[in-house]
């Protein structure tokens, strides 16, 4: 009968122990931790142990345990930790369990001092840490001294002020009641949104030399590979201050040249386009001019045909005037055909004939004068015809408003966009979440603040020193690792090799 083999898997809350088969591989194992603890984001974890030459090794799961160079002891000891870093632990860890085994390690990465930490941000992530084990600030309940047992400050930071533990303890109690009806695990998660935006955080790191034999650092992270020179874990390769100056002129001058480019590109199409306006306009203003000819000889036209009204009209009249000379003529030689015949009523059978022609006549002239009244009355009833409409001159202004147009084209501007753009390194685009969260960056100016008149300069390290310069030239992680990526990939080995 094979001996089983007995293992400790230390979480980080817990310690657990199992009995193995020696042929037990590292999955199964792995298996029965996280079925143990209720944990299914399981891409996240390893299981870590200490080789026999003292090192810190992930174990393998495609291996046996008994395998693998693990330091013989009873039990064989492991710890259960977090190999891989999310981006964005907002987004990405979705399981209670998962964030909680994420809080405490992180936690416990800063208050070692793995993971560096300014002080008004571990005071801040202090109060978060208080507020997930205790939940809401209660006077009556959390009496002075509730803190007494907790770790809350890393060493470092405490030693660097000249403050009492009280004094550390109030200034937590402080922001912990400002955290009034958050939940626990909210807390937790606030905690990781700040933390996950310290340099050092979720990063692994690797010595490494090169060519020079310059001994670096490589860190591995959820953002990528970066080099670190061997005394700063911080700073990047190509933060130095001369490279730095040098990149700052060439980006100035590589905007200004874009700015330019585009101001040209903008200025010649609006130059096009004025252009095309003023054709436009041109065109427009010979239409009209035509229109305006077409109507002037139309109101002409309609002026001679009035005057030849008119004309017709007055003909009309003396025709009808003369008509009437005509009537009253012939009305005296009726009077006077009369008397004659009264007169010679004797000669009227021989003039009979003449007589009857006579008064034949008289009657055609009277139908004539009949019809040349009625005639008239219509002349003299009609409505005279419409005045000529009367046209205003047309004036332009084609050249003024090109001038306008041409004076506000000074201020154009322009804006290229990058929709439909594939784009892979989301990361590049990120803010601290100080940046996008106004409440957090309140607690930390006044935390800043506070801490400032307590501080002890002589007693800052090189971390300190470096995280002051990355603040005063406004520098966070992912401004640095845009900054980083530029340029093509012979220059940044180029770069490594020169360290």
């Amino acid at each position: 009968m094979k001996l089983q083999v007995n293992v400790r898997v230390i979480t980080m809350d817990a310690e657990l122990e199992f009995a193995i088969q020696p042929n037990t591989t590292g999955k199964q194992l792995f298996d029965q931790v996280v079925k143990t603890i209720g944990l299914r984001e399981v891409w996240y974890f390893g299981l870590q142990y200490v080789d026999n030459k003292g090192f810190p090794t992930w174990l393998k799961l495609d291996k046996k345990v008994s395998a693998q160079d693990v330091r013989k002891e009873n039990p064989l000891q492991f710890k259960f930790r977090a190999k891989f870093f999310p981006e964005d632990v907002s987004e990405e860890l979705i399981q209670d369990i998962t964030q909680k085994l994420f809080f405490l390690q992180v936690k416990e990465g800063i208050l070692s001092d793995e993971i560096y930490c300014p002080p008004e941000t571990a005071v801040l992530l202090g109060s978060y840490a208080v507020q997930a084990k205790f939940g809401d600030y209660n006077k009556e309940m959390h009496k002075s001294g509730y803190l007494n047992s907790e770790r809350l400050i890393p060493q470092r930071v405490m030693d660097q002020h000249k403050l009492s533990r009280e004094q550390w303890e109030e200034r937590i109690q402080v922001w912990h009641s400002e955290h009034g009806g958050m939940l626990k695990e909210n807390a937790m998660l606030e905690y990781l949104k700040i933390a996950q935006d310290l340099e050092m955080y979720g990063i692994n790191y690797f010595e490494i030399k090169n060519k020079k034999g310059t001994e670096l650092w490589l860190g591995v992270d959820a953002l990528g590979l970066n080099i670190y020179e061997k005394d700063d874990k911080q700073q990047l390769e190509n933060e130095k201050k001369k490279r730095e100056t040098i990149e700052k002129e060439k980006e100035q001058m590589l905007r200004e040249k874009e700015e330019l480019i585009v101001r040209l590109q903008e200025y010649e199409r609006k130059t096009q386009k004025a252009e095309k306006e003023l054709s436009d306009q041109i065109q427009k203003a010979m239409l009209l001019e035509e229109e305006r000819k077409r109507a002037q000889e139309e109101s002409e036209r309609l002026e001679n045909e009035r005057l030849a009204a008119l004309q017709a009209k007055e003909e009309l009249e003396r025709q009808a005037a003369d008509q009437m000379k005509s009537q009253e003529q012939l009305a005296t030689e009726l009077a006077e055909y009369t008397a004659r015949i009264a007169l010679l009523e004797e000669a009227r059978k021989c003039k009979e004939g003449e007589v009857e022609e006579w008064q034949h006549r008289a009657k055609e002239a009277q139908e004539d004068l009949v019809k040349t009244k009625e005639e008239l009355h219509l002349v003299m009833t009609a409505p005279p015809p419409p005045p000529p409409p009367v046209y205003e001159p047309v004036n332009y202004h084609v050249h003024d408003n090109l001038q306008d147009e041409g004076t506000e084209s000074s201020g154009y501007s322009a804006e290229f966009s990058s929709e439909g753009i594939l784009d892979d390194r989301n990361e590049e685009k990120r803010i601290t979440e100080a940046e996008k969260n106004e409440r957090v960056q309140r607690q930390l100016k006044t935390l800043t603040d506070e801490l400032a008149q307590a501080r002890d300069e002589n007693k800052k390290t090189q971390n300190d020193i470096i995280h002051t310069e990355n603040m005063r030239q406004g520098r966070d992680k992912y401004k640095t690792l845009r900054q980083i990526r530029q340029g093509n990939t012979k220059q940044r080995i180029d770069e490594f090799e020169a360290m």
